[in-house]
């Protein structure tokens, strides 16, 4: 069978087995080892547990475990809350200063947390009733929180990030400060919709006037305050991490590893977690998400593997690389590629399955490998609240599951839209991207 029809086949199968619900690490697991069997024999199945524990064994892995350590503990604990209220002390006078704090709240927790689902579910679980409360469109409580989250694969640290540099062999520390300045620039932007979105609304101010939740905000100011300082300890130890790993002071994983453990003694210490039952959630959460990503990490490496060894990718970089189109044409083809896969596949697995492929193709066209791992990350946001699988909006629908699915989905779209405009912005002013890495990094 050519490769062409080979690898037609394999994503047919992987599709049907996605859409009757089988998961991801699953699928890619049994359509590597179905297509690798069906065409090299069964011989193959000797070396199929080698190349899956041998894709783990890179000692930068570590980083991710930890660094979902450090989220989880930062999200086990009160931190989301307090700092929702001290953002709303700030901002809860302005006329849909609420949603905006929301998304202040969202961009700083992401920084903390490094995940886009514990970001939704920790500041929506306040953020969506205290809006619907004040008259808020259900849309806009709901869509604002759902791509708000998103930054949490894009505001360093983010755990994407991480296995992006693994799978090309770039500077995490450099694709951490690659992300920043575009995570900055799409939270302005959604907080610019979400500002417009409430005019257009006009529901910002019943039934409860904001000018009551002012004076409310004002009666609580010294709780407000008090929030805050429970916050800053935190955001000293991500800002700690983050000159660590810019100043070459340490590498990934001995950041993540110490920040992991300052996270973990501060949530005792600040929230008085030192129980069994709050610490035993801490280490669910981050053995569940760490377990996941890396069994996708593996699949996902037996799966290029197989294509790889069928000849599909080669086929597949060869036909885009003989395209003779301008590199901007060439660009958009793979950024529809990377939307259409995002819609269907989590952020790790499209990293692990196309980075290493398209970053040849990306280099050879002149772009810049940091600059599109923003392009990339950015497209793989949109995918998390746009359906199929949208991540994001079924975590909003389990907190607020009064709302309906149509106006979650109608609030986030223009949210997705922003990220597109995000997009165009930077290939506009790849600058945005790659100023900071060039200034702090040479």
């Amino acid at each position: 069978m050519d490769p062409v029809t080979s690898g037609i086949l394999i994503v047919v199968v992987l599709m049907v087995l996605m859409a009757i619900g089988t998961p991801i690490a699953f699928a890619l697991g049994s359509v590597s080892l179905g297509a690798l069997v069906l065409d090299r024999g069964m011989g193959e199945l000797t070396y199929f547990g080698e190349t899956f524990f041998g894709s783990l064994a890179t000692f930068s892995f570590v980083a991710i475990p930890m660094f979902i350590l450090m989220g989880a503990a930062v999200a086990s604990s009160p931190t989301g809350r307090d700092l929702y209220r001290s953002l709303d002390l700030w901002l809860g006078r302005v006329p849909g200063g609420l949603a905006i704090s929301n998304i202040g709240a969202c961009s700083i927790f992401a920084a903390l947390s490094g995940s886009s689902p514990a970001t939704s579910a920790a500041i929506g679980k306040l953020g969506i009733p205290e809006m619907r409360k004040r008259g808020y469109p259900d849309g806009v409580a709901a869509g604002c929180i759902a791509a708000g989250g998103t930054l949490g694969i894009l505001i360093p640290p983010s755990v994407t990030m991480i296995v992006y540099g693994i799978s090309t062999e770039t500077s995490i520390g450099r694709l951490f400060i690659a992300g920043a300045l575009p995570g900055v620039m799409l939270a302005l932007l959604f907080m610019a919709w979400t500002l417009i979105a409430c005019k257009l609304a006009g529901g910002y101010g019943t039934p409860n006037p904001v000018a009551e939740a002012a004076a409310q905000v004002k009666d609580n100011v010294e709780g407000n305050l008090k929030a805050l300082v429970r916050v800053l300890p935190f955001l000293v130890v991500v800002t700690g991490i983050l000159f660590a790993l810019y100043g070459g002071v340490a590498t990934p994983s001995e950041a993540a590893g110490a920040g992991a453990f300052l996270c973990l003694a501060l949530a005792i210490v600040v929230y008085r977690m030192w129980r069994a039952k709050p610490l035993k959630i801490i280490m669910r959460d981050a053995l569940r998400e760490s377990v996941m990503i890396m069994l996708i990490i593996a699949t996902a490496e037996i799966f290029a593997y197989a294509l790889s060894s069928m000849f599909i990718t080669q086929t597949v970089a060869g036909a885009i690389a003989d395209l003779e189109v301008n590199r901007w044409v060439l660009m958009a083809i793979i950024n529809v590629f990377l939307l259409v896969a995002g819609f269907f596949l989590p952020p790790v697995a499209v990293i692990v399955m196309t980075a290493p492929i398209l970053l040849p193709i990306i280099t050879a066209a002149n772009f810049d490998p940091y600059w599109f791992a923003v392009i990339l990350t950015i497209n793989l946001e949109i995918g998390l609240i746009t359906p199929p699988v949208g991540l994001n909006l079924f975590i909003i629908k389990g907190i607020a599951p009064d709302i309906a699915l149509r106006d979650v989905l109608l609030g986030s779209l223009p949210y997705a839209l922003c990220m597109v405009l995000g997009i165009v912005l930077l290939c506009f002013f790849p600058g945005i991207a790659t100023w900071l890495p060039d200034l702090m990094m040479n």
